[in-house]
């Protein structure tokens, strides 16, 4: 294995074990711990899994993987803030929703070579992306990885 193909296996590694950490909470944390607030006047938890599940569900179009799966979670967990008085998804859908998106998400990913992970993004344009080609794919999983291990700080609260 040549060190570009270490580092990117790395990259992906940390990717897949930051999903398991949520996987874990998923399945520890009770319906009424995932209805609380991380902390006062702050999210809650079943509003960061949706978040982190819509977040993940963007990944697939911007990765050139498809069309997202849950097109809908945008409005609920991206646009809008928590509390904003829009239906909620339940926390069994979003299980389901989150399973599913990080299937796809791994299945495309197993099939990329090295070459494909340093290849632009389709939110960066063609012109842009020769001036900054760090602008590439596997910056989308490491700025995806960082973002998620963000918001599992926050979820810790709820145990």
């Amino acid at each position: 294995m040549d060190q570009q193909q270490l580092i990117i296996q790395m990259i992906i590694a940390e990717w897949q074990k930051q999903n398991a950490r949520v996987d874990k909470l998923l399945e520890t944390l009770s319906d009424d711990q995932w209805a609380a607030d991380t902390a006062p006047k702050r999210n809650s938890g079943l509003y960061l899994i949706g978040h982190l599940a819509a977040v993940s569900d963007g990944m697939l179009p911007l990765l050139g993987f498809g069309p997202k799966l849950y097109p809908a979670l945008e409005s609920i967990f991206l646009t809008s803030p928590d509390k904003s008085g829009l239906a909620q998804t339940s926390l069994s859908a979003l299980k389901t929703y989150w399973s599913a998106i990080n299937a796809a998400l791994t299945k495309h990913m197993a099939a990329m070579t090295p070459a494909d992970w340093l290849t632009r993004h389709t939110a960066v344009s063609e012109a842009d992306f020769a001036k900054e080609p760090h602008r590439n794919k596997l910056n989308i999983v490491i700025n995806r990885t960082n973002h998620q291990s963000y918001h599992l700080g926050q979820l810790v609260y709820l145990k």
